[in-house]
C-alpha cells in the first residue's frame, strides 16, 4: 500500500471510530439527559400517551388522568384541587410537577421496578401502557376539615394531623391554596396565566408551609425544655421564677412574661404551673440553667435538625440555629431568637410524646397498586427512636393537660381531655408590632391517643397584635382532632 492511501485508511478509521464514539456518547451517557430534556417533544408525547396512575385517599380521588382530542393523549384532573393542593401538588407540560406528582412520578408514570411485570404484559400483550396508582393516609375528612377551618378564617398557615403509633399523616393542608387544574391544562397561555397569578399572589400560594417553610415556635418549644429538664434533675413541683421580668444573663435586655404578668402569686412558681401559665421568664432561666449541650441533644432527640426527613416530598430541615452565649440560650429556650420548626416538625414532637415518647417516621404513601388497582407495595411502619423515656412522655402528658385546661379560645369537646401547648412567637425586624405568629400542637384524647395536631397561623390571623395562640389557632386544631375522633371518614 502506497503512502497516500495508506493516510486516506488511517483517516477513515479514525473518523469511523469517532462516529462510533459519538453515537455511544449520544446513546448511553446522555439517554437520560436527553429524554429528560423537557425540549424533547417524542418524549413528552411518549408520556402524555400513557394514562398516568391515580392518587387517592380512603375511596376518595385526587387526581386522574382523563382522555382528550388534542395531541397530547391524556389530561390530568383534581377534582377538589385547592384543599389536596398541598399533597397532590400539580403536574404541567410547561412548568414540570410537585408534591406526590413529583415524589412519586416514577409510579404514576408507570417506570417503576415494581411495576415491571406490568410493563412486561403490556408489551406483550399489546395492552395500552399505564401508570401504578399512590393510595395516601390522607382521611379526607379531616383534610378537609383542616382546610376549611383556615380558608373560612381567611387564615394564611398550615395544619399537619398525625396518628402517633404509626407516623401516618391524615391532613396536611397549606393556605392560601391553588387550584392546580390550570397548570395541567394542554392550552399553553392557560397555563402561563395561572403561574403568573399563583406567582404573584402575596402570600405566596405554591408553597406548602406545612414542610416547606419553617417559623419560631414559640411557646410550644418549652415541650422540649420540660422534656430536657425531666430527666436531668427535675419535677413537675421544681420551682422556677416568677418575676414578671428578668434581664438576660451579661447583657441589659430584659425579657417578660406575656402581658407583664408575673407567674403565679408568690415569688417562684413550680414547673407545672409554668408551663401551664406558659412563663417565659421561668423557662428562659430553666434553659439557662440546663445548658445548650443539653437542649440540643434533647431537640435532635425529636428530630430538630435532621436533613434526610421526606414523606416522600422533602421537609425543610428545623433548627435551634447558633446559641453564642446563656442570653441567646434563654431566648432560644422560649423558642424565638433563632429557632425554627415546620409544622410537621411541631406535630412530630407531640405525636412522640403521646406514644409514650417514641418516635415515628411520618408519611403520606400508603401503598402502591397496579393499573388494576392491585396492591402491590405497602408503607411499613418505620420508628425513628425514642425522643424521651416513657415515664417522662407521661409527665409530659399530665402537664400538657394543665395547660389545656388554662387555654382558652373556641372548640372545647365535650368528653374529651385534650394535652396541648400554645405558641405565640415574635417575629421580624420589629417584632413589638408585628402581628405574631399564633400554634397551637396537641393530641387526643390524652388517654390512648388518636391523632396529633399542629396549628400555625401566620401574623395573628384576624386577631393582629392581639393574637394568642389560645385564641386563633386553638379552635382550628380542636376542630380537626374532632373530625379526627369522629372517625376521619
Amino acid at each position: 500500500m502506497n503512502t497516500p492511501v495508506r493516510r486516506i485508511a488511517i483517516a477513515v478509521m479514525v473518523m469511523i471510530l469517532m462516529l462510533l464514539g459519538n453515537l455511544t456518547y449520544v446513546q448511553v451517557v446522555k439517554a437520560g439527559d436527553y429524554r429528560n430534556d423537557p425540549r424533547n417533544q417524542r418524549v413528552l408525547l411518549a408520556e402524555y400517551a400513557r394514562k398516568r396512575g391515580q392518587i387517592s385517599a380512603d375511596g376518595q380521588v385526587l387526581a386522574s388522568s382523563v382522555e382528550t382530542n388534542d395531541r397530547l393523549r391524556f389530561r390530568r384532573q383534581y377534582p377538589d384541587g385547592p384543599a389536596y393542593a398541598s399533597l397532590t401538588g400539580y403536574y404541567s407540560v410547561i412548568y414540570s410537577s410537585s408534591g406526590i406528582e413529583r415524589s412519586a412520578d416514577a409510579v404514576l408514570n408507570g417506570s417503576d421496578d415494581r411495576l415491571f411485570g406490568r410493563r412486561l404484559s403490556d408489551l406483550i400483550t399489546g395492552r395500552d401502557p399505564s401508570g401504578g396508582n399512590v393510595v395516601l393516609t390522607i382521611k379526607p375528612s379531616v383534610q378537609q376539615r383542616a382546610y376549611q377551618a383556615m380558608t373560612d378564617k381567611g387564615f394564611t398557615g398550615a395544619v399537619v394531623a398525625i396518628r402517633p403509633q404509626t407516623g401516618e399523616i391524615l391532613a396536611m393542608a397549606s393556605t392560601p391554596s391553588y387550584d392546580p387544574n390550570p397548570l395541567a391544562s394542554h392550552h399553553s397561555s392557560t397555563q402561563k396565566n395561572a403561574w403568573t397569578e399563583y406567582n404573584d399572589a402575596d402570600p405566596a400560594v405554591l408553597t406548602n408551609r406545612a414542610i416547606s417553610e419553617t417559623y419560631p415556635p414559640g411557646s410550644t418549644f418549652k415541650l422540649i425544655d420540660t422534656a430536657a429538664a425531666l430527666q436531668n434533675g427535675y419535677t413537675p413541683d421544681s420551682q422556677l421564677t416568677a418575676a414578671p421580668n428578668i434581664t438576660l444573663t451579661g447583657t441589659n435586655t430584659t425579657l417578660q412574661n406575656f402581658a407583664g404578668t408575673p407567674c403565679g402569686t408568690g415569688a417562684t412558681a413550680s414547673l407545672r404551673e409554668a408551663l401551664a401559665r406558659s412563663c417565659n421568664t421561668a423557662f428562659a432561666q430553666m434553659a439557662g440553667n440546663l445548658g445548650e449541650d443539653t437542649l440540643r441533644k434533647q431537640a435532635e432527640a425529636f428530630g430538630i435538625g435532621s436533613s434526610t426527613l421526606a414523606v416522600p416530598m422533602p421537609v425543610v430541615p428545623s433548627s435551634l440555629g447558633d446559641i453564642p452565649d446563656t442570653a441567646a440560650l434563654q431566648q432560644s429556650g422560649i423558642g424565638q431568637r433563632d429557632v425554627r420548626l415546620t409544622p410537621l416538625q411541631n406535630a412530630m414532637i407531640v405525636a412522640a410524646i403521646a406514644n409514650g415518647g417514641q418516635m415515628m417516621a411520618p408519611h403520606l404513601i400508603k401503598e402502591i397498586q397496579g393499573p388494576e388497582l392491585d396492591t402491590i407495595d405497602t408503607t411499613a411502619v418505620d420508628r425513628l427512636g425514642r425522643a424521651v423515656p416513657a415515664n417522662v412522655a407521661a409527665t409530659l402528658t399530665d402537664l400538657m393537660i394543665g395547660s389545656e385546661n388554662r387555654t382558652q379560645g373556641g372548640g372545647k369537646i365535650t368528653g374529651v381531655q385534650i394535652a396541648s401547648k400554645t405558641g405565640t412567637a415574635e417575629h421580624g425586624s420589629d417584632p413589638k408590632n408585628t402581628p405574631p405568629h399564633a400554634w397551637y400542637v396537641a393530641f387526643a384524647p390524652a388517654v390512648n391517643p388518636v391523632v396529633a395536631v399542629a396549628v400555625l397561623v401566620e401574623n395573628g390571623g384576624d386577631r393582629a397584635l392581639e393574637a394568642t395562640g389560645g385564641s386563633v389557632a386553638a379552635p382550628i386544631g380542636r376542630a380537626v382532632i374532632a373530625e379526627a375522633l369522629r372517625g376521619g371518614r
